[in-house]
């Protein structure tokens, strides 16, 4: 089930809720008027007047209290859309000085005669990258030499072990495995010795 229809539907309970309430105090409130036929008149027509009087109140409260927590739903429900619009503003502005930092390498890369200076820059940037990421909770899996395990990594093949002391764990990393503020984000693919 998608967000938006597990929201559709906790919205139409929630508005169900708030109208099976509206209604036992209506039902409260009418149990509390004294019937015509069956009560003795001694306080005359003021009586029931009075309990009316405070119906119609009981009824104007909740209807307010309805309107209130709907105006409430629309209001959060608009604040969440715009804060999914907007999540990643923040990381998307601190990776543009990397943005420019690669464009200005590619220029460089068109009139550069050196290519070690070139190599320089290039580590610089990806440096710059890993720290910015680094920042932000992204941390490289190590994985090399270390038990197989299911919940860090993904098995793309096996092959016999070189060694005795490598057996189910880790040979070779074909792609990188990461972790965000201690989540996996993405698996680590991993070839396993046998």
């Amino acid at each position: 089930m998608s967000q938006t229809e597990e929201n559709k539907n906790q919205e139409s309970q929630e508005r169900q809720e708030i109208l099976e309430e509206i209604e036992s105090v209506n039902e409260a409130t009418k149990n509390q008027v004294i019937d015509e036929e069956e009560a003795p008149i001694v306080e005359g027509p003021s009586e029931i007047d009075k309990l009316k009087a405070e119906l119609a109140e009981s009824n104007n409260k909740y209807v307010r209290l309805y309107a209130e927590f709907d105006n409430y739903k629309r209001r959060t429900s608009k604040e969440r859309t715009e804060l999914l619009q907007t999540a990643g503003k923040d990381i998307i502005a601190s990776l543009l000085p990397v943005v420019d930092d690669f464009e200005r390498a590619l220029n460089s890369m068109e009139t550069a005669t050196d290519i070690n200076s070139v190599k320089e820059g290039i580590n610089l940037i990806q440096q710059k990258l890993n720290n910015l990421l680094s920042q932000r909770g992204l941390k490289p899996m190590e994985t090399k030499g270390l038990p197989f395990d299911a919940d860090l990594h993904e098995a793309i093949t096996s092959i016999p072990a070189p060694t005795d002391d490598l057996k189910g764990k880790v040979v070779d990393e074909l792609e990188k495995g990461y972790t965000l503020n201690d989540k996996v984000i993405r698996f680590a693919k991993v070839v396993v010795g046998a």
